[in-house]
């Protein structure tokens, strides 16, 4: 649209609509314009002659990041269907001069960091303050303390006005319901992207929101908050800024693209002197802008992004037909003889909208089939049939998304929405990840990332991909190490999967591999610690460790070194690791080290380590920690006594990784003195006395009788019964295999359970049913079918049941109970007199007294 100097045309798009971007080229070959405006940020000018590079394939983004701080970042992106791409793009061919004209980021990110740091302030003052508050109360008296408070609390509140639900909304709703849609996505991905072929869309679009905007600045936009409203200010000055800047060089025809809430603000009649007072004396900071490679998942609404869209694959195949219906178009002009059977009027012929959907539907067929579910090609018309119907019901010229879905559902799924999902992610959102040149501006760190992805065969795709290796072979160790050491530098390109087939073994790793456009920040932020992978990998582990770093953290820092294959960081960690153990006298922290130093030692002739010098540490720390573990178990409440249990047994089972051969016997020797210890004494907490025996237990340390008489000693009557069930807890170990195949343990807790009279039993028996809970319901049913035998020798025999009569295994009398009913199941034909007796001996109370 002109404006009274017939100088400049506005042409306001949405963000990323195919519909928008059909027309904004239509509008642009008739303008043919002199100068193009673009919303987009001024450092990425640059980047601007990489547009007709092979390479550079959408989506792709302008990514501006802070020097300095390279995590303080924003993205631009742009999508093969993006109007702002298209727009570049025909300037580029055309040899137009190209402006962006968005607020620049070095004013944007330093507004943006003093504001986050204003903030940070106010909330330390905030706290301090309450912290302050807090402690005046403390020290008032208690009358006078209760008075301030309720005071304090009366002065303090804030009387909030909620805002009508309507002003929170997207503006656009307001006419999507004017026109009868629900929401104003639907409303305009009807009217402009999906059906966007007019050079005046534009005019139309202009004129609904300065309706709009008109209307909400009656009341203002406080409602999105007061750094928006400035940032949005300062964002159109300079837009009008730069638009008479275009004018004062003398172009005569310049067409200014932005988003199409804009254009009221940059036509209102604002002073230059006005928009520079509002601009002048922004802060700085240094910038540097690059192209990144982006993915439809990220383009999508539901990732986050404010100017996202809902199917940005539905909106790619939309913008594929109408490229495809201008090369038809084309093709027809060149040749008479198409343009005559078009206008005699052949019936075979493909019309757009029968593209359009069917192509869609063709799509989701091969998609189905892939997958191994039912689609014909009789479905596919079908499906095509129905949603040409439903848009005719709606009044709609062709079929859109959602009657394409409701078809899909219908026909070919039969009414399941499951496989509707499958079609969401696939197609209608995409796994499509671009591509940039290998010129554009990188950091050294992630070209040597680029140059081993290539190396080692391992493309970054946006869909999600299981990997998994084969340790024992060279190209797979080389990218576990490779993965491995991107995971240290924070670039979380993969994860550890759960794969339990494919792990069976130590020679075997799985990862699940999935590349995300915002690793591209921390590349740039890893780029502080070195030039290369391994380089960066081993400056940010090694800075990561302190001096007062703690011995579990470096244990496992020397892990994560092995497992990224950093020897010589590996080796001075070693020997730090060696230094501070010989000085700390934290039993807990010792014990803490063992295990991630364990695996290192088992599992590291897979990764071709050398561990001798390991060893030697580890058996230095076994020591260390055997000498004080008696003491350190001494005085412990029952969280400690938890804690510290764990702690042991992990550190016991790394014992066992580490072997028994001969340099690691005096080690393995004390460790098991230092359990006995705790077994066979009364300083330390029951729970862990428990643990030492059955640990000594399993490593035939102790005989059944030295258990047994443990047993007597520790679940004796005189013992507390929060002692006892802790005792017990501690030796079960939430493992029922003992009592299963041990008699003699079988018994000496039969025995203490039949010796408990009714009031200790009361109090024992939650504590107990607390340890026994933990086991598996196998367990516990053979546990159940154990009791039901009779006891075994040495355990103290159960008392009979009293009886009336003879010493028989069950009452006659309640046996008699079931015949009438078992007569009537089984037919038994039993005699009348024998059911009338069971009958007249029912005495529910009686029977229920012996049980």
């Amino acid at each position: 649209m002109a404006t009274s100097a017939d100088l400049i045309h506005f042409f306001g798009i949405r963000h990323h609509g195919p519909g928008c971007a059909r027309s904004l080229l239509q509008a642009l070959e008739a303008l043919q314009p002199d100068c193009l405006l673009v919303e987009g940020p001024p450092e990425g000018e640059s980047l601007l002659p990489m547009l007709q590079s092979a390479e550079l394939r959408p989506p792709v983004a302008m990514l501006v990041y802070m020097q300095d701080t390279p995590s303080q970042a924003a993205f631009y992106p742009f999508a093969e269907f993006s109007p702002e791409w298209q727009a570049l793009q025909w300037a580029s061919r055309n040899s137009v001069v190209t402006r962006f004209i968005d607020l620049p980021q070095t004013h944007a990110m330093a507004i943006e960091l003093a504001r986050r740091e204003a903030l940070r302030l106010v909330a330390d003052a905030e706290d301090d303050a309450a912290q302050e508050g807090e402690l005046a109360v403390d020290e008032l008296p208690e009358d006078a303390g209760a008075e301030d408070a309720v005071e304090a609390e009366t002065t303090d509140v804030e009387v909030t006005v909620e805002l009508p639900v309507e002003i929170h909304r997207d503006p656009l709703d307001w006419l999507a319901q004017a026109a009868g849609f629900e929401d104003g996505e639907t409303w305009w991905n009807r009217l402009v992207e999906e059906r966007g072929d007019s050079e005046s869309l534009f005019e139309s679009i202009n004129e609904a929101m300065t309706a709009v905007r008109s209307e909400l600045a009656k009341d203002g936009e406080h409602w999105r908050g007061e750094a928006y409203v400035q940032r949005e200010a300062l964002r159109e000055a300079h837009m009008r800024q730069c638009i008479r800047d275009a004018t004062k060089a003398g172009y005569q025809r310049i067409a200014v693209v932005c988003g199409a809430w804009h254009v009221p603000a940059l036509q209102q009649s604002v002073t230059a002197k006005a928009d520079a007072a509002l601009l002048k004396g922004l802060p700085k900071a240094k910038v540097m802008a690059t192209w990144a490679p982006w993915t439809y998942r990220n383009l999508a609404s539901h990732s986050g992004y404010g100017a996202g869209v809902t199917s940005p694959g539905w909106y790619q195949h939309l913008w594929r037909c109408y490229q495809a219906d201008i090369e038809s178009n084309r093709a027809v002009a060149q040749d008479g003889k198409a343009l005559v059977a078009i206008k005699e009027g052949a019936s075979g012929g493909v019309t757009p909208a029968i593209r359009r959907t069917a192509g869609w539907l063709t799509r989701v067929a091969h998609l189905l089939r892939e997958k191994d579910l039912d689609c014909s090609s009789a479905h596919i018309i079908e499906a095509t049939r129905l949603a040409e119907s439903l848009a005719a019901l709606r009044g709609q010229p062709t079929p859109g998304l959602e009657e394409i879905n409701e078809s899909i559902v219908t026909v070919i799924c039969m009414g399941e929405t499951a496989p509707l999902q499958l079609i969401d992610d696939e197609l209608t959102v995409g796994h499509v990840l671009g591509g940039v040149p290998a010129d554009v501006p990188q950091v050294p760190l992630q070209r040597d990332m680029e140059q081993q992805q290539k190396s080692l065969r391992m493309k970054p795709e946006a869909a999600s991909k299981l990997l998994a290796l084969d340790l024992r072979k060279d190209i797979d160790l080389a990218r576990s190490h490779f993965v491995h050491r991107l995971r240290l530098l924070g670039i979380d390109w993969g994860t550890r999967a759960a794969d339990a087939q494919r792990n069976r073994g130590t020679f075997r790793e799985s990862w699940q591999l999935q590349w995300e456009p915002e690793l591209a920040v921390r590349i740039i932020e890893a780029s502080v610690h070195g030039a290369t992978v391994a380089q960066a990998a081993t400056a940010k582990l090694r800075a990561s460790l302190k001096p007062d770093t703690a011995l579990p953290e470096i244990a496992q820092a020397i892990d994560d070194a092995l497992l990224a294959n950093l020897p010589q960081l590996v080796e001075a960690l070693i020997e730090t690791l060696a230094e501070r153990a010989a000085t700390t006298g934290d039993v807990a922290q010792l014990l803490q080290a063992l295990p991630p130093l364990a695996n290192v030692y088992r599992y590291g002739s897979v990764r071709q380590t050398d561990t001798a010098l390991l060893a030697t540490v580890i058996d230095s720390l076994i020591v260390r920690a055997s000498i004080g573990l008696p003491v350190a178990c001494m005085a412990m409440d029952d969280d400690a006594a938890a804690a510290m249990k764990i702690k042991v047994l992990a550190a016991h089972d790394a014992l066992r990784l580490r072997g028994t051969d001969g340099k690691a016997q005096e080690a393995v020797d004390a460790w098991r003195a230092a359990l006995r210890s705790l077994a066979m004494g009364d300083a330390a907490a029951a729970l862990l006395r428990g643990m030492a025996c059955r640990l000594l237990l399993d490593e035939h340390l102790l005989e059944s009788a030295e258990v047994v008489q443990q047993f007597n000693r520790n679940l004796s009557l005189g013992a507390a019964p929060m002692d006892v069930a802790a005792w017990l807890d501690g030796f079960l170990n939430q493992q029922a295999l003992v009592l299963l195949h041990d008699e003699s343990i079988w018994g000496a807790i039969d025995a203490w359970l039949s010796g408990l009279g009714e009031v200790q039993f009361a109090q024992i028996l939650p504590l107990v049913r607390r340890s026994f809970a933990n086991f598996s319901k196998h367990e516990r049913q053979s546990l159940g079918e154990k009791a039901k035998r009779v006891p075994v020798s040495g355990a103290a025999a159960a008392a009979p049941v009293a009886s009336d009569g003879d010493d028989a295994p069950w009452d006659e009398q309640r046996a008699a109970l079931a015949l009438p009913v078992l007569n009537a199941l089984l037919g038994l034909n039993l005699p009348q007199a024998l059911i009338d007796q069971a009958l007249k001996a029912t005495n529910f109370e009686a029977s229920s007294a012996k049980v």
